[in-house]
């Protein structure tokens, strides 16, 4: 009795995988039908959980659209690049970020979205086959080309006084072919980076679900939404 039991503890051990640690661990919020809201906020750096700038993301949906309002506090510089245009690499520069999948499981495909302080916007849909962007697998991009007339699209206001930049974004449920959004369960992570003219190219990141290493793709670590 006493080898079995030695047996079945190995094999508990054995069997529970960093993933399942880890997802016990993870944030959940439910999101509301707008015109309601949720918020969410962000105050910590990725990956050791320094203070960090405050950031906050209100969510809602309607029948066709998921809303997303990013709200960027104490931005002391704006940076960006005033050459690059759509789908080219903003997350070089200051963004605020947004990683979304329907469903529940830790996804291998799921849509990036990217927002700057010039209201540039990059929209891809990532594959990602080990769910951790691991050197020798796969990693691979498909970009939405046309957002505009897709439906996506971002309003951007900054308040230099103020220190804050806040983005206004919709994104069409479509595209993850979600017909009746009450009820559904997705996966989703929110970053922000911030860089200066005076440290570029360093980086200074941010997320509200946070991972264990400067990696945004790692998909292990998106939090759980529900809409409701």
């Amino acid at each position: 009795m006493q080898l079995f039991s030695i047996l079945a503890c190995l094999t508990a051990v054995v069997l529970a995988s960093p993933a399942d640690k880890t997802s016990s661990k993870l944030p959940r919020v439910d999101v509301p039908r707008c015109p309601r809201t949720e918020k969410i906020s962000y105050s910590q750096t990725i990956p050791d959980k320094k203070p960090f700038p405050r950031t906050a993301v209100e969510l809602c949906w309607d029948k066709s659209t998921l809303h997303l309002a990013f709200s960027a506090f104490e931005e002391k510089h704006f940076h960006f690049n005033a050459s690059q245009g759509t789908n080219d690499d903003i997350w070089e520069y200051s963004v605020m970020e947004a990683f979304i999948h329907h469903g529940t499981n830790d996804p291998q495909t799921y849509l990036e979205f990217e927002v700057n302080p010039n209201n540039v916007t990059y929209q891809a849909f990532i594959y990602n086959p080990s769910k951790v962007r691991a050197p020798d697998a796969p990693f691979d991009h498909f970009f939405v080309s046309d957002p505009l007339t897709d439906g996506i699209t971002a309003t951007t206001k900054l308040n230099r006084r103020r220190q804050t930049w806040v983005s206004k974004v919709q994104i069409p449920l479509g595209l993850f072919n979600v017909d009746e959004p009450r009820g559904t369960r997705w996966r989703m992570n929110f970053f922000r980076t911030i860089t200066s003219p005076s440290t570029f190219p360093d980086q200074e990141l941010g997320g509200w679900s946070s991972p264990d290493e400067a990696s945004f793709h790692k998909t292990p670590f998106f939090g759980h939404v529900r809409f409701v």
